[in-house]
C-alpha cells in the first residue's frame, strides 16, 4: 500500500506541475512541483523510473524560458 501511496503522490505532483504550465502560472511553481515529484520518487526508491519523466518536463520549462512553446507544433 505504501508503494501505491508514493505512486499517487508522484503522479499528483507531476499533474500539478503540468496544470500550472497550462494555466500560465509562474514556471518556477511548475518546476517546484516536478522537483517535489522527483524527491518523492527518490524517497520511495522509484527515482530511476521517474527521473526521465521529470527531465522531459524540465526541458520543456527550459524551452519556454527560451521563448518557444513545447505545446506548439514545429511548423505552427
Amino acid at each position: 500500500m505504501k508503494g501505491d501511496d508514493a505512486h499517487a503522490r508522484i503522479q499528483k505532483l507531476l499533474v500539478t506541475g503540468d496544470n500550472r504550465l497550462k494555466q500560465g502560472v509562474d514556471p518556477a511553481k511548475a518546476r517546484q512541483s516536478y522537483e517535489q515529484a522527483l524527491e518523492a520518487a527518490r524517497e520511495a526508491g522509484l527515482e530511476d523510473s521517474i527521473r526521465p519523466l521529470v527531465e522531459i518536463r524540465l526541458a520543456d520549462l527550459e524551452r519556454l524560458a527560451g521563448g518557444s512553446s513545447p505545446l506548439a507544433p514545429p511548423d505552427a
